[in-house]
């Protein structure tokens, strides 16, 4: 069927990448040029009549040239020999690398990361886009060994791509120009087993389980979904991987509170892996007022401050900000008697935004949704602009983890971006004699 898809320029090559992955590699494009936010009436008239018309009739009514698709190797091809150096430069030069030096994966290596799992090296765990690659145990070994995992640590690979290919994560959005990094949170006894710093420099690499798999993340979006920037993945300023986020659950058990894992739907106990799509990181420092309610209000200030991707929430998507709050002050919070239910409501009902503030498509947005229903009661309490509206749908969206530094009084708000990257938990399986095949290293 004829078509031609409408593109500004800076978007080209990530259009004909994605269309390639998406079983159309000679999908015409039309270009824009520059950046359409920036264009007048008779600009955007001017450039589309000049430039980008006569591309969309080509589009119409020219067949496309048959594009073929390049070969891949077969999962145990030696697709290189040499020194360390060699090796890393052959990755670099082929973007199989984030820059960094890579542990060369050989098959030796690769295999030791299979006997930690039960799962067959062939097994698919999904299919990942823009190039449309299968996710196999094998590549997630292949990643794990040039991230520097150690081989222990595939359970936790391979539930972190389980939650990667889950549909309801949206993985497909993670080329997007806001650029954000997904913050990945470990709950259970994995964290002691493999140990993970949940302490002061929660968020900081130097620690052995919380860097490596942090890392892995970001190498697996690149090798096998296909993100590599200045093609398939725009993020404007983007930013490094993110170090995996362990919660301290004896800080956690300490205060009477359940670890996130339960509140993501599981048992206390378990070994879990949430993945959470997190574009703005914020820090509420020294909130450590004399009472939890000075706490509680020294947080929700810094997020309405922010205003956390309002827009997104009143379009109709859920957003679900991560608070993480270091022990003393979830201790203090605790001991006032605050459930996390109950601080998830003081959030909601405190952390507001006033309607002046949104931005034009925002206020739209926000009418839309009051007209439709789409938006519960508490966004149409009245017409004043002055009125303030929540930064959620539902206080049940505020999810709230405990880590960081036991002596300090600061808080880390991290945000999402709607549903592109929503948080979605895995279990961490591992295979039977895992503890005594981790001895053995």
């Amino acid at each position: 069927m004829p078509s031609s898809s409408v593109v500004c320029d800076g978007f080209a090559r990530m259009g004909s990448m994605t269309a390639a992955g998406q079983g159309m590699p000679n999908l015409p494009m039309a270009e824009y040029p520059g950046n359409v936010a920036f264009a007048s009436v008779e600009q955007l008239q001017t450039n589309v009549s000049s430039i980008t018309v006569d591309q969309i009739i080509r589009g119409l009514t020219v067949q496309p040239e048959e594009a073929g698709v390049a070969a891949e190797p077969q999962p145990r091809d030696i697709v290189f020999k040499g020194t360390f150096e060699e090796v890393n430069r052959h990755f670099y030069d082929k973007e199989w690398s984030d820059g960094l030096p890579i542990v060369p994966p050989s098959i030796e290596k690769t295999e030791q990361f299979l006997r930690f799992t039960g799962r067959p090296a062939g097994e698919v765990v999904g299919v990942l886009l823009p190039d449309r690659r299968e996710a196999t145990v094998w590549s997630i070994a292949v990643n794990g060994v040039m991230a520097g995992c150690r081989p222990e640590y595939m359970p936790v690979l391979v539930a972190m791509v389980e939650a990667m290919a889950d549909p309801k994560f949206g993985q497909e959005h993670l080329g997007h120009t806001p650029g954000g990094e997904v913050l990945i949170t470990v709950n259970g006894p994995i964290i002691k087993d493999l140990g993970f710093n949940c302490e002061q420099g929660a968020l900081r690499i130097g620690f052995e389980a919380n860097t490596t798999i942090g890392r892995f993340w970001r190498l697996y979006l690149r090798n096998v979904a296909g993100f590599l920037p200045h093609k398939t993945d725009k993020g404007t300023f983007g930013g490094n991987f993110r170090v995996v986020l362990a919660e301290n659950e004896d800080a956690v058990a300490k205060i009477g509170w359940q670890p996130m894992s339960v509140d993501q739907g599981f048992q206390a106990g378990d070994n879990l892996v949430t993945v959470a799509m997190c574009v703005e990181t914020n820090q509420a420092l020294q909130c450590g007022a004399p009472t939890a309610e000075g706490i509680l209000k020294a947080i929700s200030a810094r997020m309405a401050d922010n205003q956390l991707f309002v827009g997104m929430m009143l379009a109709g998507q859920r957003t679900r900000p991560q608070i993480i709050m270091t022990p003393c002050l979830a201790e203090v919070v605790a001991r006032a008697g605050y459930s996390k239910q109950r601080v998830r409501q003081y959030f909601y009902d405190q952390a507001r935004v006033p309607v002046s503030r949104l931005r034009p498509i925002d206020r739209e947005r926000l009418e839309s949704g009051i007209r439709t229903g789409m938006l519960p009661k508490q966004f149409s309490e009245s017409n004043d602009l002055e009125r303030e509206i929540p930064l959620v749908l539902s206080p049940d969206d505020f999810m709230i983890t405990v880590s960081g530094d036991p002596a300090r009084d600061h808080c880390c708000i991290c945000m999402p971006n709607g549903m592109i990257g929503y948080p979605v938990s895995k279990k961490i399986e591992l295979v039977a004699n895992w503890r005594e095949l981790s001895k053995e290293r």
